[in-house]
């Protein structure tokens, strides 16, 4: 397992922009945008326009993928 991060590359708003996310997180959004049946450019889009202007693009995706991770576990009572 690798903490460091690794460049992918996306289009946003018609440009081509690079993210910095480690392989776990890319992984687990792929995944994500895949059982959403959205393309990963949509989701970035989504994720870009929802973040506040203090968060950077990769941290705003790593949390998603945290938020919609821990959202998938089970309810404890």
């Amino acid at each position: 397992m690798s903490a460091r991060p690794v460049k992918h590359s996306v289009t946003l708003r018609g440009h081509r922009t690079s993210i910095s996310l480690e392989d776990e997180f890319w992984r687990e959004f792929r995944q994500i945008a895949h059982d959403l049946d959205v393309p990963i450019n949509a989701l970035v889009a989504q994720i870009d326009a929802e973040r506040g202007m203090e968060a950077g693009l990769a941290s705003a995706i790593r949390v998603y993928v945290l938020r919609t991770l821990k959202d998938r576990l089970p309810k404890s009572e």
